[in-house]
């Protein structure tokens, strides 16, 4: 039946009665989010804010995270790192409009973001010959042919957001150097360096590190509030329990990270999956599938406010009355401010990330 609405669809865009699609063509998704069927494919799925799919698009191998156009309904979907491509697909009519690639000697790390304007694409690459993190500059009007690519100021650059009502570009450099022949292998886990960079048309313009003891804190994941302050999750590549998990920058200002006491630690065990703000900025969440937890932080007083656990929960995005969650075992979670969840299951393996369709935007659930 979905597919024969695609057909149907497809039919009246080629015919010019819709003649400017939107995501309402699409099923009306507020997010996407790669999936695992039990048949072992691969699909791109959105996501209502009733915990429905609105629709389900093969992929041709497993993906990790998703970046939806600002201004019509096309996603790209990126491959898990360390992935060579990303496919762009027209989410009203199922098609493949573009399949990205990267050049030589790089691969994804499985994240992207478009310029305000929707008119680029910004692409997270590994330069593993030189050990140096690498942001690919896409043009969507030329088929996303790809144009220039800019240093990410670090290396190991994972995640990437836009700051709001501009294109400056947030980059979770996450320190560890990688190369393709040696697999997933941490290469200079003693002496990594992770970061988060702030990029403007090519240029560095800010750059914030851990604490020297933190230095094995990889920075990987990034949550941007509507007033333009970083939420960060990261995981923890040295030994023992981590000192922390969760932290947040304001431009021109010192990294604050956020306080919790050890056992709350130790029950993420070393990882963050992924990271939101609540609608308002006032609260950051934090999932660990590893750890089964998400835990709530208080973006103001960095402290933490409490916890619960969910069964190898990650994926997390904001709503307008809290949080939506995803699981690896098929769950799709409502979680109010209240703390009350609602859940249902679905025939999935829900890869690690759920992204909104529209940056900043919250949807009633």
């Amino acid at each position: 039946m979905e597919t024969g609405r695609r057909q149907f669809i497809a039919g009246l865009l080629a015919t010019g009665i819709i003649p400017k699609p939107t995501w309402a063509d699409a099923g009306s998704p507020s997010f996407l989010s790669a999936a695992a069927l039990p048949d072992g494919t691969y699909v791109l799925c959105g996501i209502d804010a009733n915990l429905n799919i609105a629709f389900q698009l093969p992929l041709p191998a497993r993906g990790h995270a998703a970046a939806a156009h600002p201004l019509k309904p096309e996603a790209v979907a990126f491959a898990r790192r360390p992935g060579t491509f990303a496919i762009v697909i027209d989410c009203v009519t199922g098609v493949q409009k573009a399949v990205l690639n990267s050049p030589a000697g790089r691969h994804f790390y499985g994240h992207g973001a478009f310029s305000a304007d929707g008119s680029l694409l910004y692409t997270t690459e590994n330069d593993y010959e030189a050990g140096r993190g690498r942001i690919g500059v896409w043009d969507v009007a030329s088929s996303y042919a790809r144009i220039d690519e800019w240093d990410s100021g670090g290396i190991g650059p994972h995640d990437i957001k836009r700051l709001p009502d501009s294109d400056v570009l947030v980059v979770a450099n996450g320190g560890i150097d990688t190369h393709p022949y040696s697999g997933r292998t941490k290469l200079n886990i003693a002496t990594m360096k992770p970061n988060l960079s702030y990029v403007q048309n090519g240029t560095v313009i800010e750059s914030v590190a851990l604490p020297p003891e933190m230095h094995k804190n990889s920075i990987r994941h990034l949550a941007v509030s509507p007033e333009g302050a970083v939420a960060f999750g990261m995981q923890w590549q040295g030994d023992g329990t981590p000192p922390r998990l969760v932290g947040q920058h304001h431009r021109g200002c010192e990294i604050a990270l956020m306080q919790a006491s050890r056992d709350q630690m130790r029950n993420m065990q070393g990882y963050v999956g992924s990271i939101a703000y609540a609608h308002d900025g006032t609260t950051i969440v934090a999932t660990s599938p590893r750890g089964n937890t998400v835990q709530h932080y208080d973006a103001a007083s960095a402290q933490i406010l409490g916890s619960r656990s969910v069964s190898d929960v990650c994926g997390v995005a904001t709503t307008a009355n809290g949080f939506m969650l995803t699981t690896g075992t098929g769950q799709l979670a409502s979680l109010t401010a209240a703390g009350n969840l609602f859940s249902k299951s679905e025939a999935v393996q829900w890869d690690n990330h759920l992204i909104p369709i529209l940056p900043n935007a919250t949807t009633q659930t």
